[in-house]
């Protein structure tokens, strides 16, 4: 399809932590996102995108080289201690295929997948706040930072928006495509605009499940760290987070119109992984709980793409879809040329933007992994798998969406559960790497310190 098209620039917005559930165009009542709602009214909504994983580093991977964890062998947030590692070593990024077919590429914000502070292969213009992070005080969004040639002090996400529209401004004939890793909305969930918090200390939160546990494990990592006595804060400043992410949306969205170049560029916004907020109890992606979680806020995030005059305004698409397709995807609009041989378990989802009725042949799975957990997810059932030993989790999503009754032992189930097994045993036999699958767990080179698999 896009290969008859003139080469669209490509604005990839890639959020940390945002869930799906947290925006107006996915249901929300009380979240103020006008940008976002405008780029899905003149564009396409993706209602069932996922995460390959739910956490950053491997979900970013993911996106960037099309394949799997257990392919590329990134399985777990990268912490700075082990972030010299060769991760990514000898793949062909999406950045790389796109520079080769002619693109000006740029990043701008968080990286998070090894290397910060040296521009990744196939990326000419580098801007990354990873190696100062982890650097911020408790509490702030400040990121202070003396570059080569200019010091950063601010907050961090308006000095990624700034550096964003440096790149877009620049005179330069080339399509460009560009990633803008957003630091917000990921934790500490305190120290957003004070403007924009107040506007959420007086909401309902009234989209968010009360009373919650999650009954198959216990809270970990940024879980335990939320003061539940301030949990209304916490969601006042992660609503506030969001509704800061959108004005950045859409102050860049209109740098490229000011430049001349919006009628001919592809945006797309997603998320690395979803976040509950006290979802099922949890504050967290799939590491907030022991044993790992694969919970439906975890793994769906939001996807909205626009590509004005190709694609049609107003569009939702029910497939079930994830960054691996989104990297195909983007190839394909960029006329990018794949490495031969390469593998690769997603699909263009342009072919389901021009067809309306939706492709009768797309998959009917949505496949995930974390490190040793693995599961399979129909539009009614989830199959969970923790290697080597369990527990395992079946859940009819129909009959309980809250996943709250784990069926993995019912006579009535074993027959979804059978076929959901032999479903995850196909895909990951077929799209796994040796020495690279996340089932080696503890063989696997370290990521952090806090790995499931070896504490």
């Amino acid at each position: 399809m896009a290969t008859t098209l003139t080469q669209p620039n490509i604005l990839l917005f890639v959020t940390d932590d945002h869930g799906q559930w947290a925006s107006g165009l996915y249901g929300i009542r009380e979240l103020v996102t006008p940008n976002l709602d405008r780029l899905a009214a003149l564009g396409v909504v993706m209602e069932n995108a996922f995460t390959p994983t739910p956490v950053c580093s491997p979900a970013r991977a993911s996106l960037l080289t099309g394949l799997t964890p257990s392919q590329h062998g990134v399985h777990d947030y990268i912490a700075m201690a082990f972030d010299r590692g060769p991760w990514l070593a000898g793949e062909r990024t999406l950045p790389q295929l796109l520079q080769e077919a002619g693109y000006r590429t740029g990043f701008a914000g968080k990286w998070h997948m090894g290397n910060e502070d040296e521009p990744a292969p196939g990326i000419d213009s580098w801007f990354s706040v990873g190696s100062s992070y982890p650097l911020l005080h408790e509490g702030t969004r400040e990121f202070c930072n003396q570059g080569r040639m200019e010091v950063f002090c601010g907050n961090t996400d308006e000095i990624i928006a700034e550096q964003a529209t440096r790149f877009v401004n620049a005179e330069d004939e080339r399509p460009f495509f560009l990633l803008v890793g957003l630091t917000a909305t990921h934790g500490p969930w305190s120290g957003h605009p004070e403007r924009l918090a107040t506007l959420y200390r007086d909401a309902t939160f009234g989209d968010i499940p009360v009373a919650e546990s999650y009954p198959f494990g216990e809270q970990a990592l940024e879980s335990r760290s939320v003061d539940r006595r301030r949990e209304r804060e916490a969601q006042a400043q992660y609503y506030a987070a969001v509704s800061h992410v959108d004005e950045i949306v859409g102050r860049l969205v209109g740098a490229v119109d000011g430049a001349g170049k919006l009628d001919n560029s592809l945006v797309v916004y997603t998320s690395d992984h979803g976040l509950n907020c006290g979802h099922h109890g949890i504050w967290g992606k799939g590491n907030g709980t022991r044993p790992l979680n694969m919970v439906e806020e975890s793994i769906r995030v939001p996807m909205i793409v626009k590509w004005p005059g190709v694609l049609r305004a107003g569009m939702r698409c029910r497939e079930l879809v994830d960054h691996l397709d989104l990297f195909q995807t983007l190839a394909e609009a960029g006329q990018a040329k794949l490495p031969p041989g390469g593998n690769y378990a997603g699909r263009s989802m342009l072919p389901l933007f021009v067809d309306q009725q939706g492709d009768a042949s797309w998959r009917d799975v949505q496949f995930g992994e974390y490190g040793t957990v693995r599961m399979a997810r129909t539009r009614r059932h989830k199959l969970v798998q923790r290697h080597p030993s369990g527990p395992d989790g079946l859940f009819d999503l129909e009959n309980d969406p809250r996943e709250r009754r784990n069926l993995i032992d019912s006579a009535s189930y074993q027959a979804v559960r059978i076929e959901l097994s032999r479903s995850i045993k196909r895909h990951f036999d077929r799209y796994s790497r040796p020495g690279k699958s996340g089932t080696l767990g503890a063989g696997l080179p370290q990521h952090n310190m806090t790995e499931f698999w070896r504490v």
